[in-house]
């Protein structure tokens, strides 16, 4: 059985997710859906794969971007699980999100995640996450999903989420200060197309979906958001985030 990851991560933290998971799986072959040139309506799936699709909540739903691309893909039946990643606050609607579309896409879901990883924004909130304990039960899922996805049982789990969904919020736009450079590396690795290589120093409001990409990868720390919008939003989440969030298994 040929085994895949599809994996949205503009910081790296639901790839942390994803690899945590499907560490005992076979080769795992990885397909990026932060990458715009990726010709995602050209990806087909065997019947008999085993694919994990992995993407972070920002405000408890799923980046519409990513699963416009997730949609493209033809699951051919292939199994499939779905896990979302989220900065300890709520993932709420997310899997139902994912649920959706990869089934639309033609997979066939047998099992869902909910897993925890340091907000991407405001640090302080799940710090670190996912931990050693953590990968550690990570893996533990991957394996009962494995040992599902080789059976007979291929029962449908039970995902939580509402529908409709949620309705997606106003994110923080990441603006570049004086130090920056103009190296480009922004514009680069944008998911979104949202910065010019002509003019790094600016962002397209209309195209970020604030996933902090850039102010992660920027060599100089030159891009950041509202210290003041941060501090706000801290203060809004404070309480939600005050209990450690623990992974779910939905199988």
């Amino acid at each position: 059985m040929k085994c895949y990851q599809i994996v949205f991560s503009p910081t790296g933290g639901t790839e942390r997710v994803a690899r945590a998971i499907t560490q005992n799986w076979s080769q795992v072959d990885t397909i990026d859906l932060s990458a715009p040139d990726t010709k995602y309506a050209e990806i087909c799936f065997e019947s008999e794969a085993l694919v994990m699709i992995a993407m972070p909540s920002f405000g408890g739903v799923a980046p519409q971007l990513a699963l416009n691309r997730l949609a493209m893909i033809k699951g051919n039946g292939a199994k499939c699980v779905i896990a979302a990643v989220y900065g300890n606050r709520a993932y709420e609607d997310t899997l139902a999100q994912m649920e959706d579309y990869a089934q639309n896409a033609g997979f066939q879901v047998i099992a869902a995640i909910s897993a925890v990883a340091e907000h991407s924004i405001i640090h302080e909130y799940a710090a670190g996450r996912p931990n050693l304990d953590d990968c550690k039960e990570l893996a533990e899922f991957g394996n009962r999903i494995l040992e599902k996805a080789t059976s007979s049982k291929l029962s449908k789990p039970s995902v939580p989420g509402n529908r409709p969904y949620k309705k997606a919020g106003t994110g923080m736009v990441p603006k570049a200060d004086s130090s920056c450079t103009s190296c480009g590396l922004c514009a680069q690795k944008c998911p979104a197309g949202a910065i010019s290589a002509n003019t790094p120093g600016t962002t397209d409001k209309s195209k970020c979906i604030s996933c902090m990409r850039c102010v992660s990868i920027c060599p100089v720390q030159a891009r950041k958001v509202s210290s003041l919008m941060t501090t706000i939003a801290a203060a809004a989440i404070k309480k939600a985030c005050s209990v450690e969030k623990a992974n779910e298994l939905f199988i």
